[in-house]
């Protein structure tokens, strides 16, 4: 089996696994709170999500796990940006993102704009239960800002 068939095979075998842990990616599953994962809130009609349906949902071919629903900020924008990321600069197929925009986020880049100082916030309710493969629960609500207080 060549190297790409055999990435594939292993990137299927991680998304069963991650839908079966964390709800499945047909029905949207759960966000990090233990319910009904909610659409992110979208702005200018930026559709957003891995399959631009408004959900922080993954699957199979999405390779950057975009399960982190966030508030753009000009300092997140710029820290990905200088990671080779750039979400600033429209394309034919890209709308260009700016400050106060809502965007589905890898959640392996917001880790580490995290580390770096430089998160942007969550919705927490917008944000896929998969997140806490990587980031601590803890972590994800000290920055959302859709809960209530």
């Amino acid at each position: 089996m060549d190297y790409k068939n055999s990435y594939l095979k292993y990137k299927q075998k991680y998304i069963n696994l991650k839908n079966k842990m964390y709800g499945g990616e047909t029905e949207y599953g759960l966000n990090i709170l233990g319910t009904k994962l909610k659409p992110c809130p979208v702005l200018n009609g930026k559709n957003t999500g891995f399959y631009r349906n408004n959900y922080c949902v993954t699957g199979s071919n999405d390779l950057g796990t975009h399960v982190v629903s966030a508030l753009m900020d000009d300092e997140f924008l710029k820290f990905t940006q200088s990671k080779g990321n750039d979400l600033i600069t429209p394309s034919s197929t890209f709308p260009g993102l700016v400050a106060g925009d809502r965007w589905c986020l890898c959640v392996l880049r917001w880790k580490q704009a995290y580390e770096a100082g430089k998160a942007p916030k969550i919705f927490a309710k917008s944000t896929s239960r998969v997140a806490l493969m990587n980031v601590e629960k803890k972590i994800l609500l000290k920055y959302a800002i859709d809960l209530d207080k």
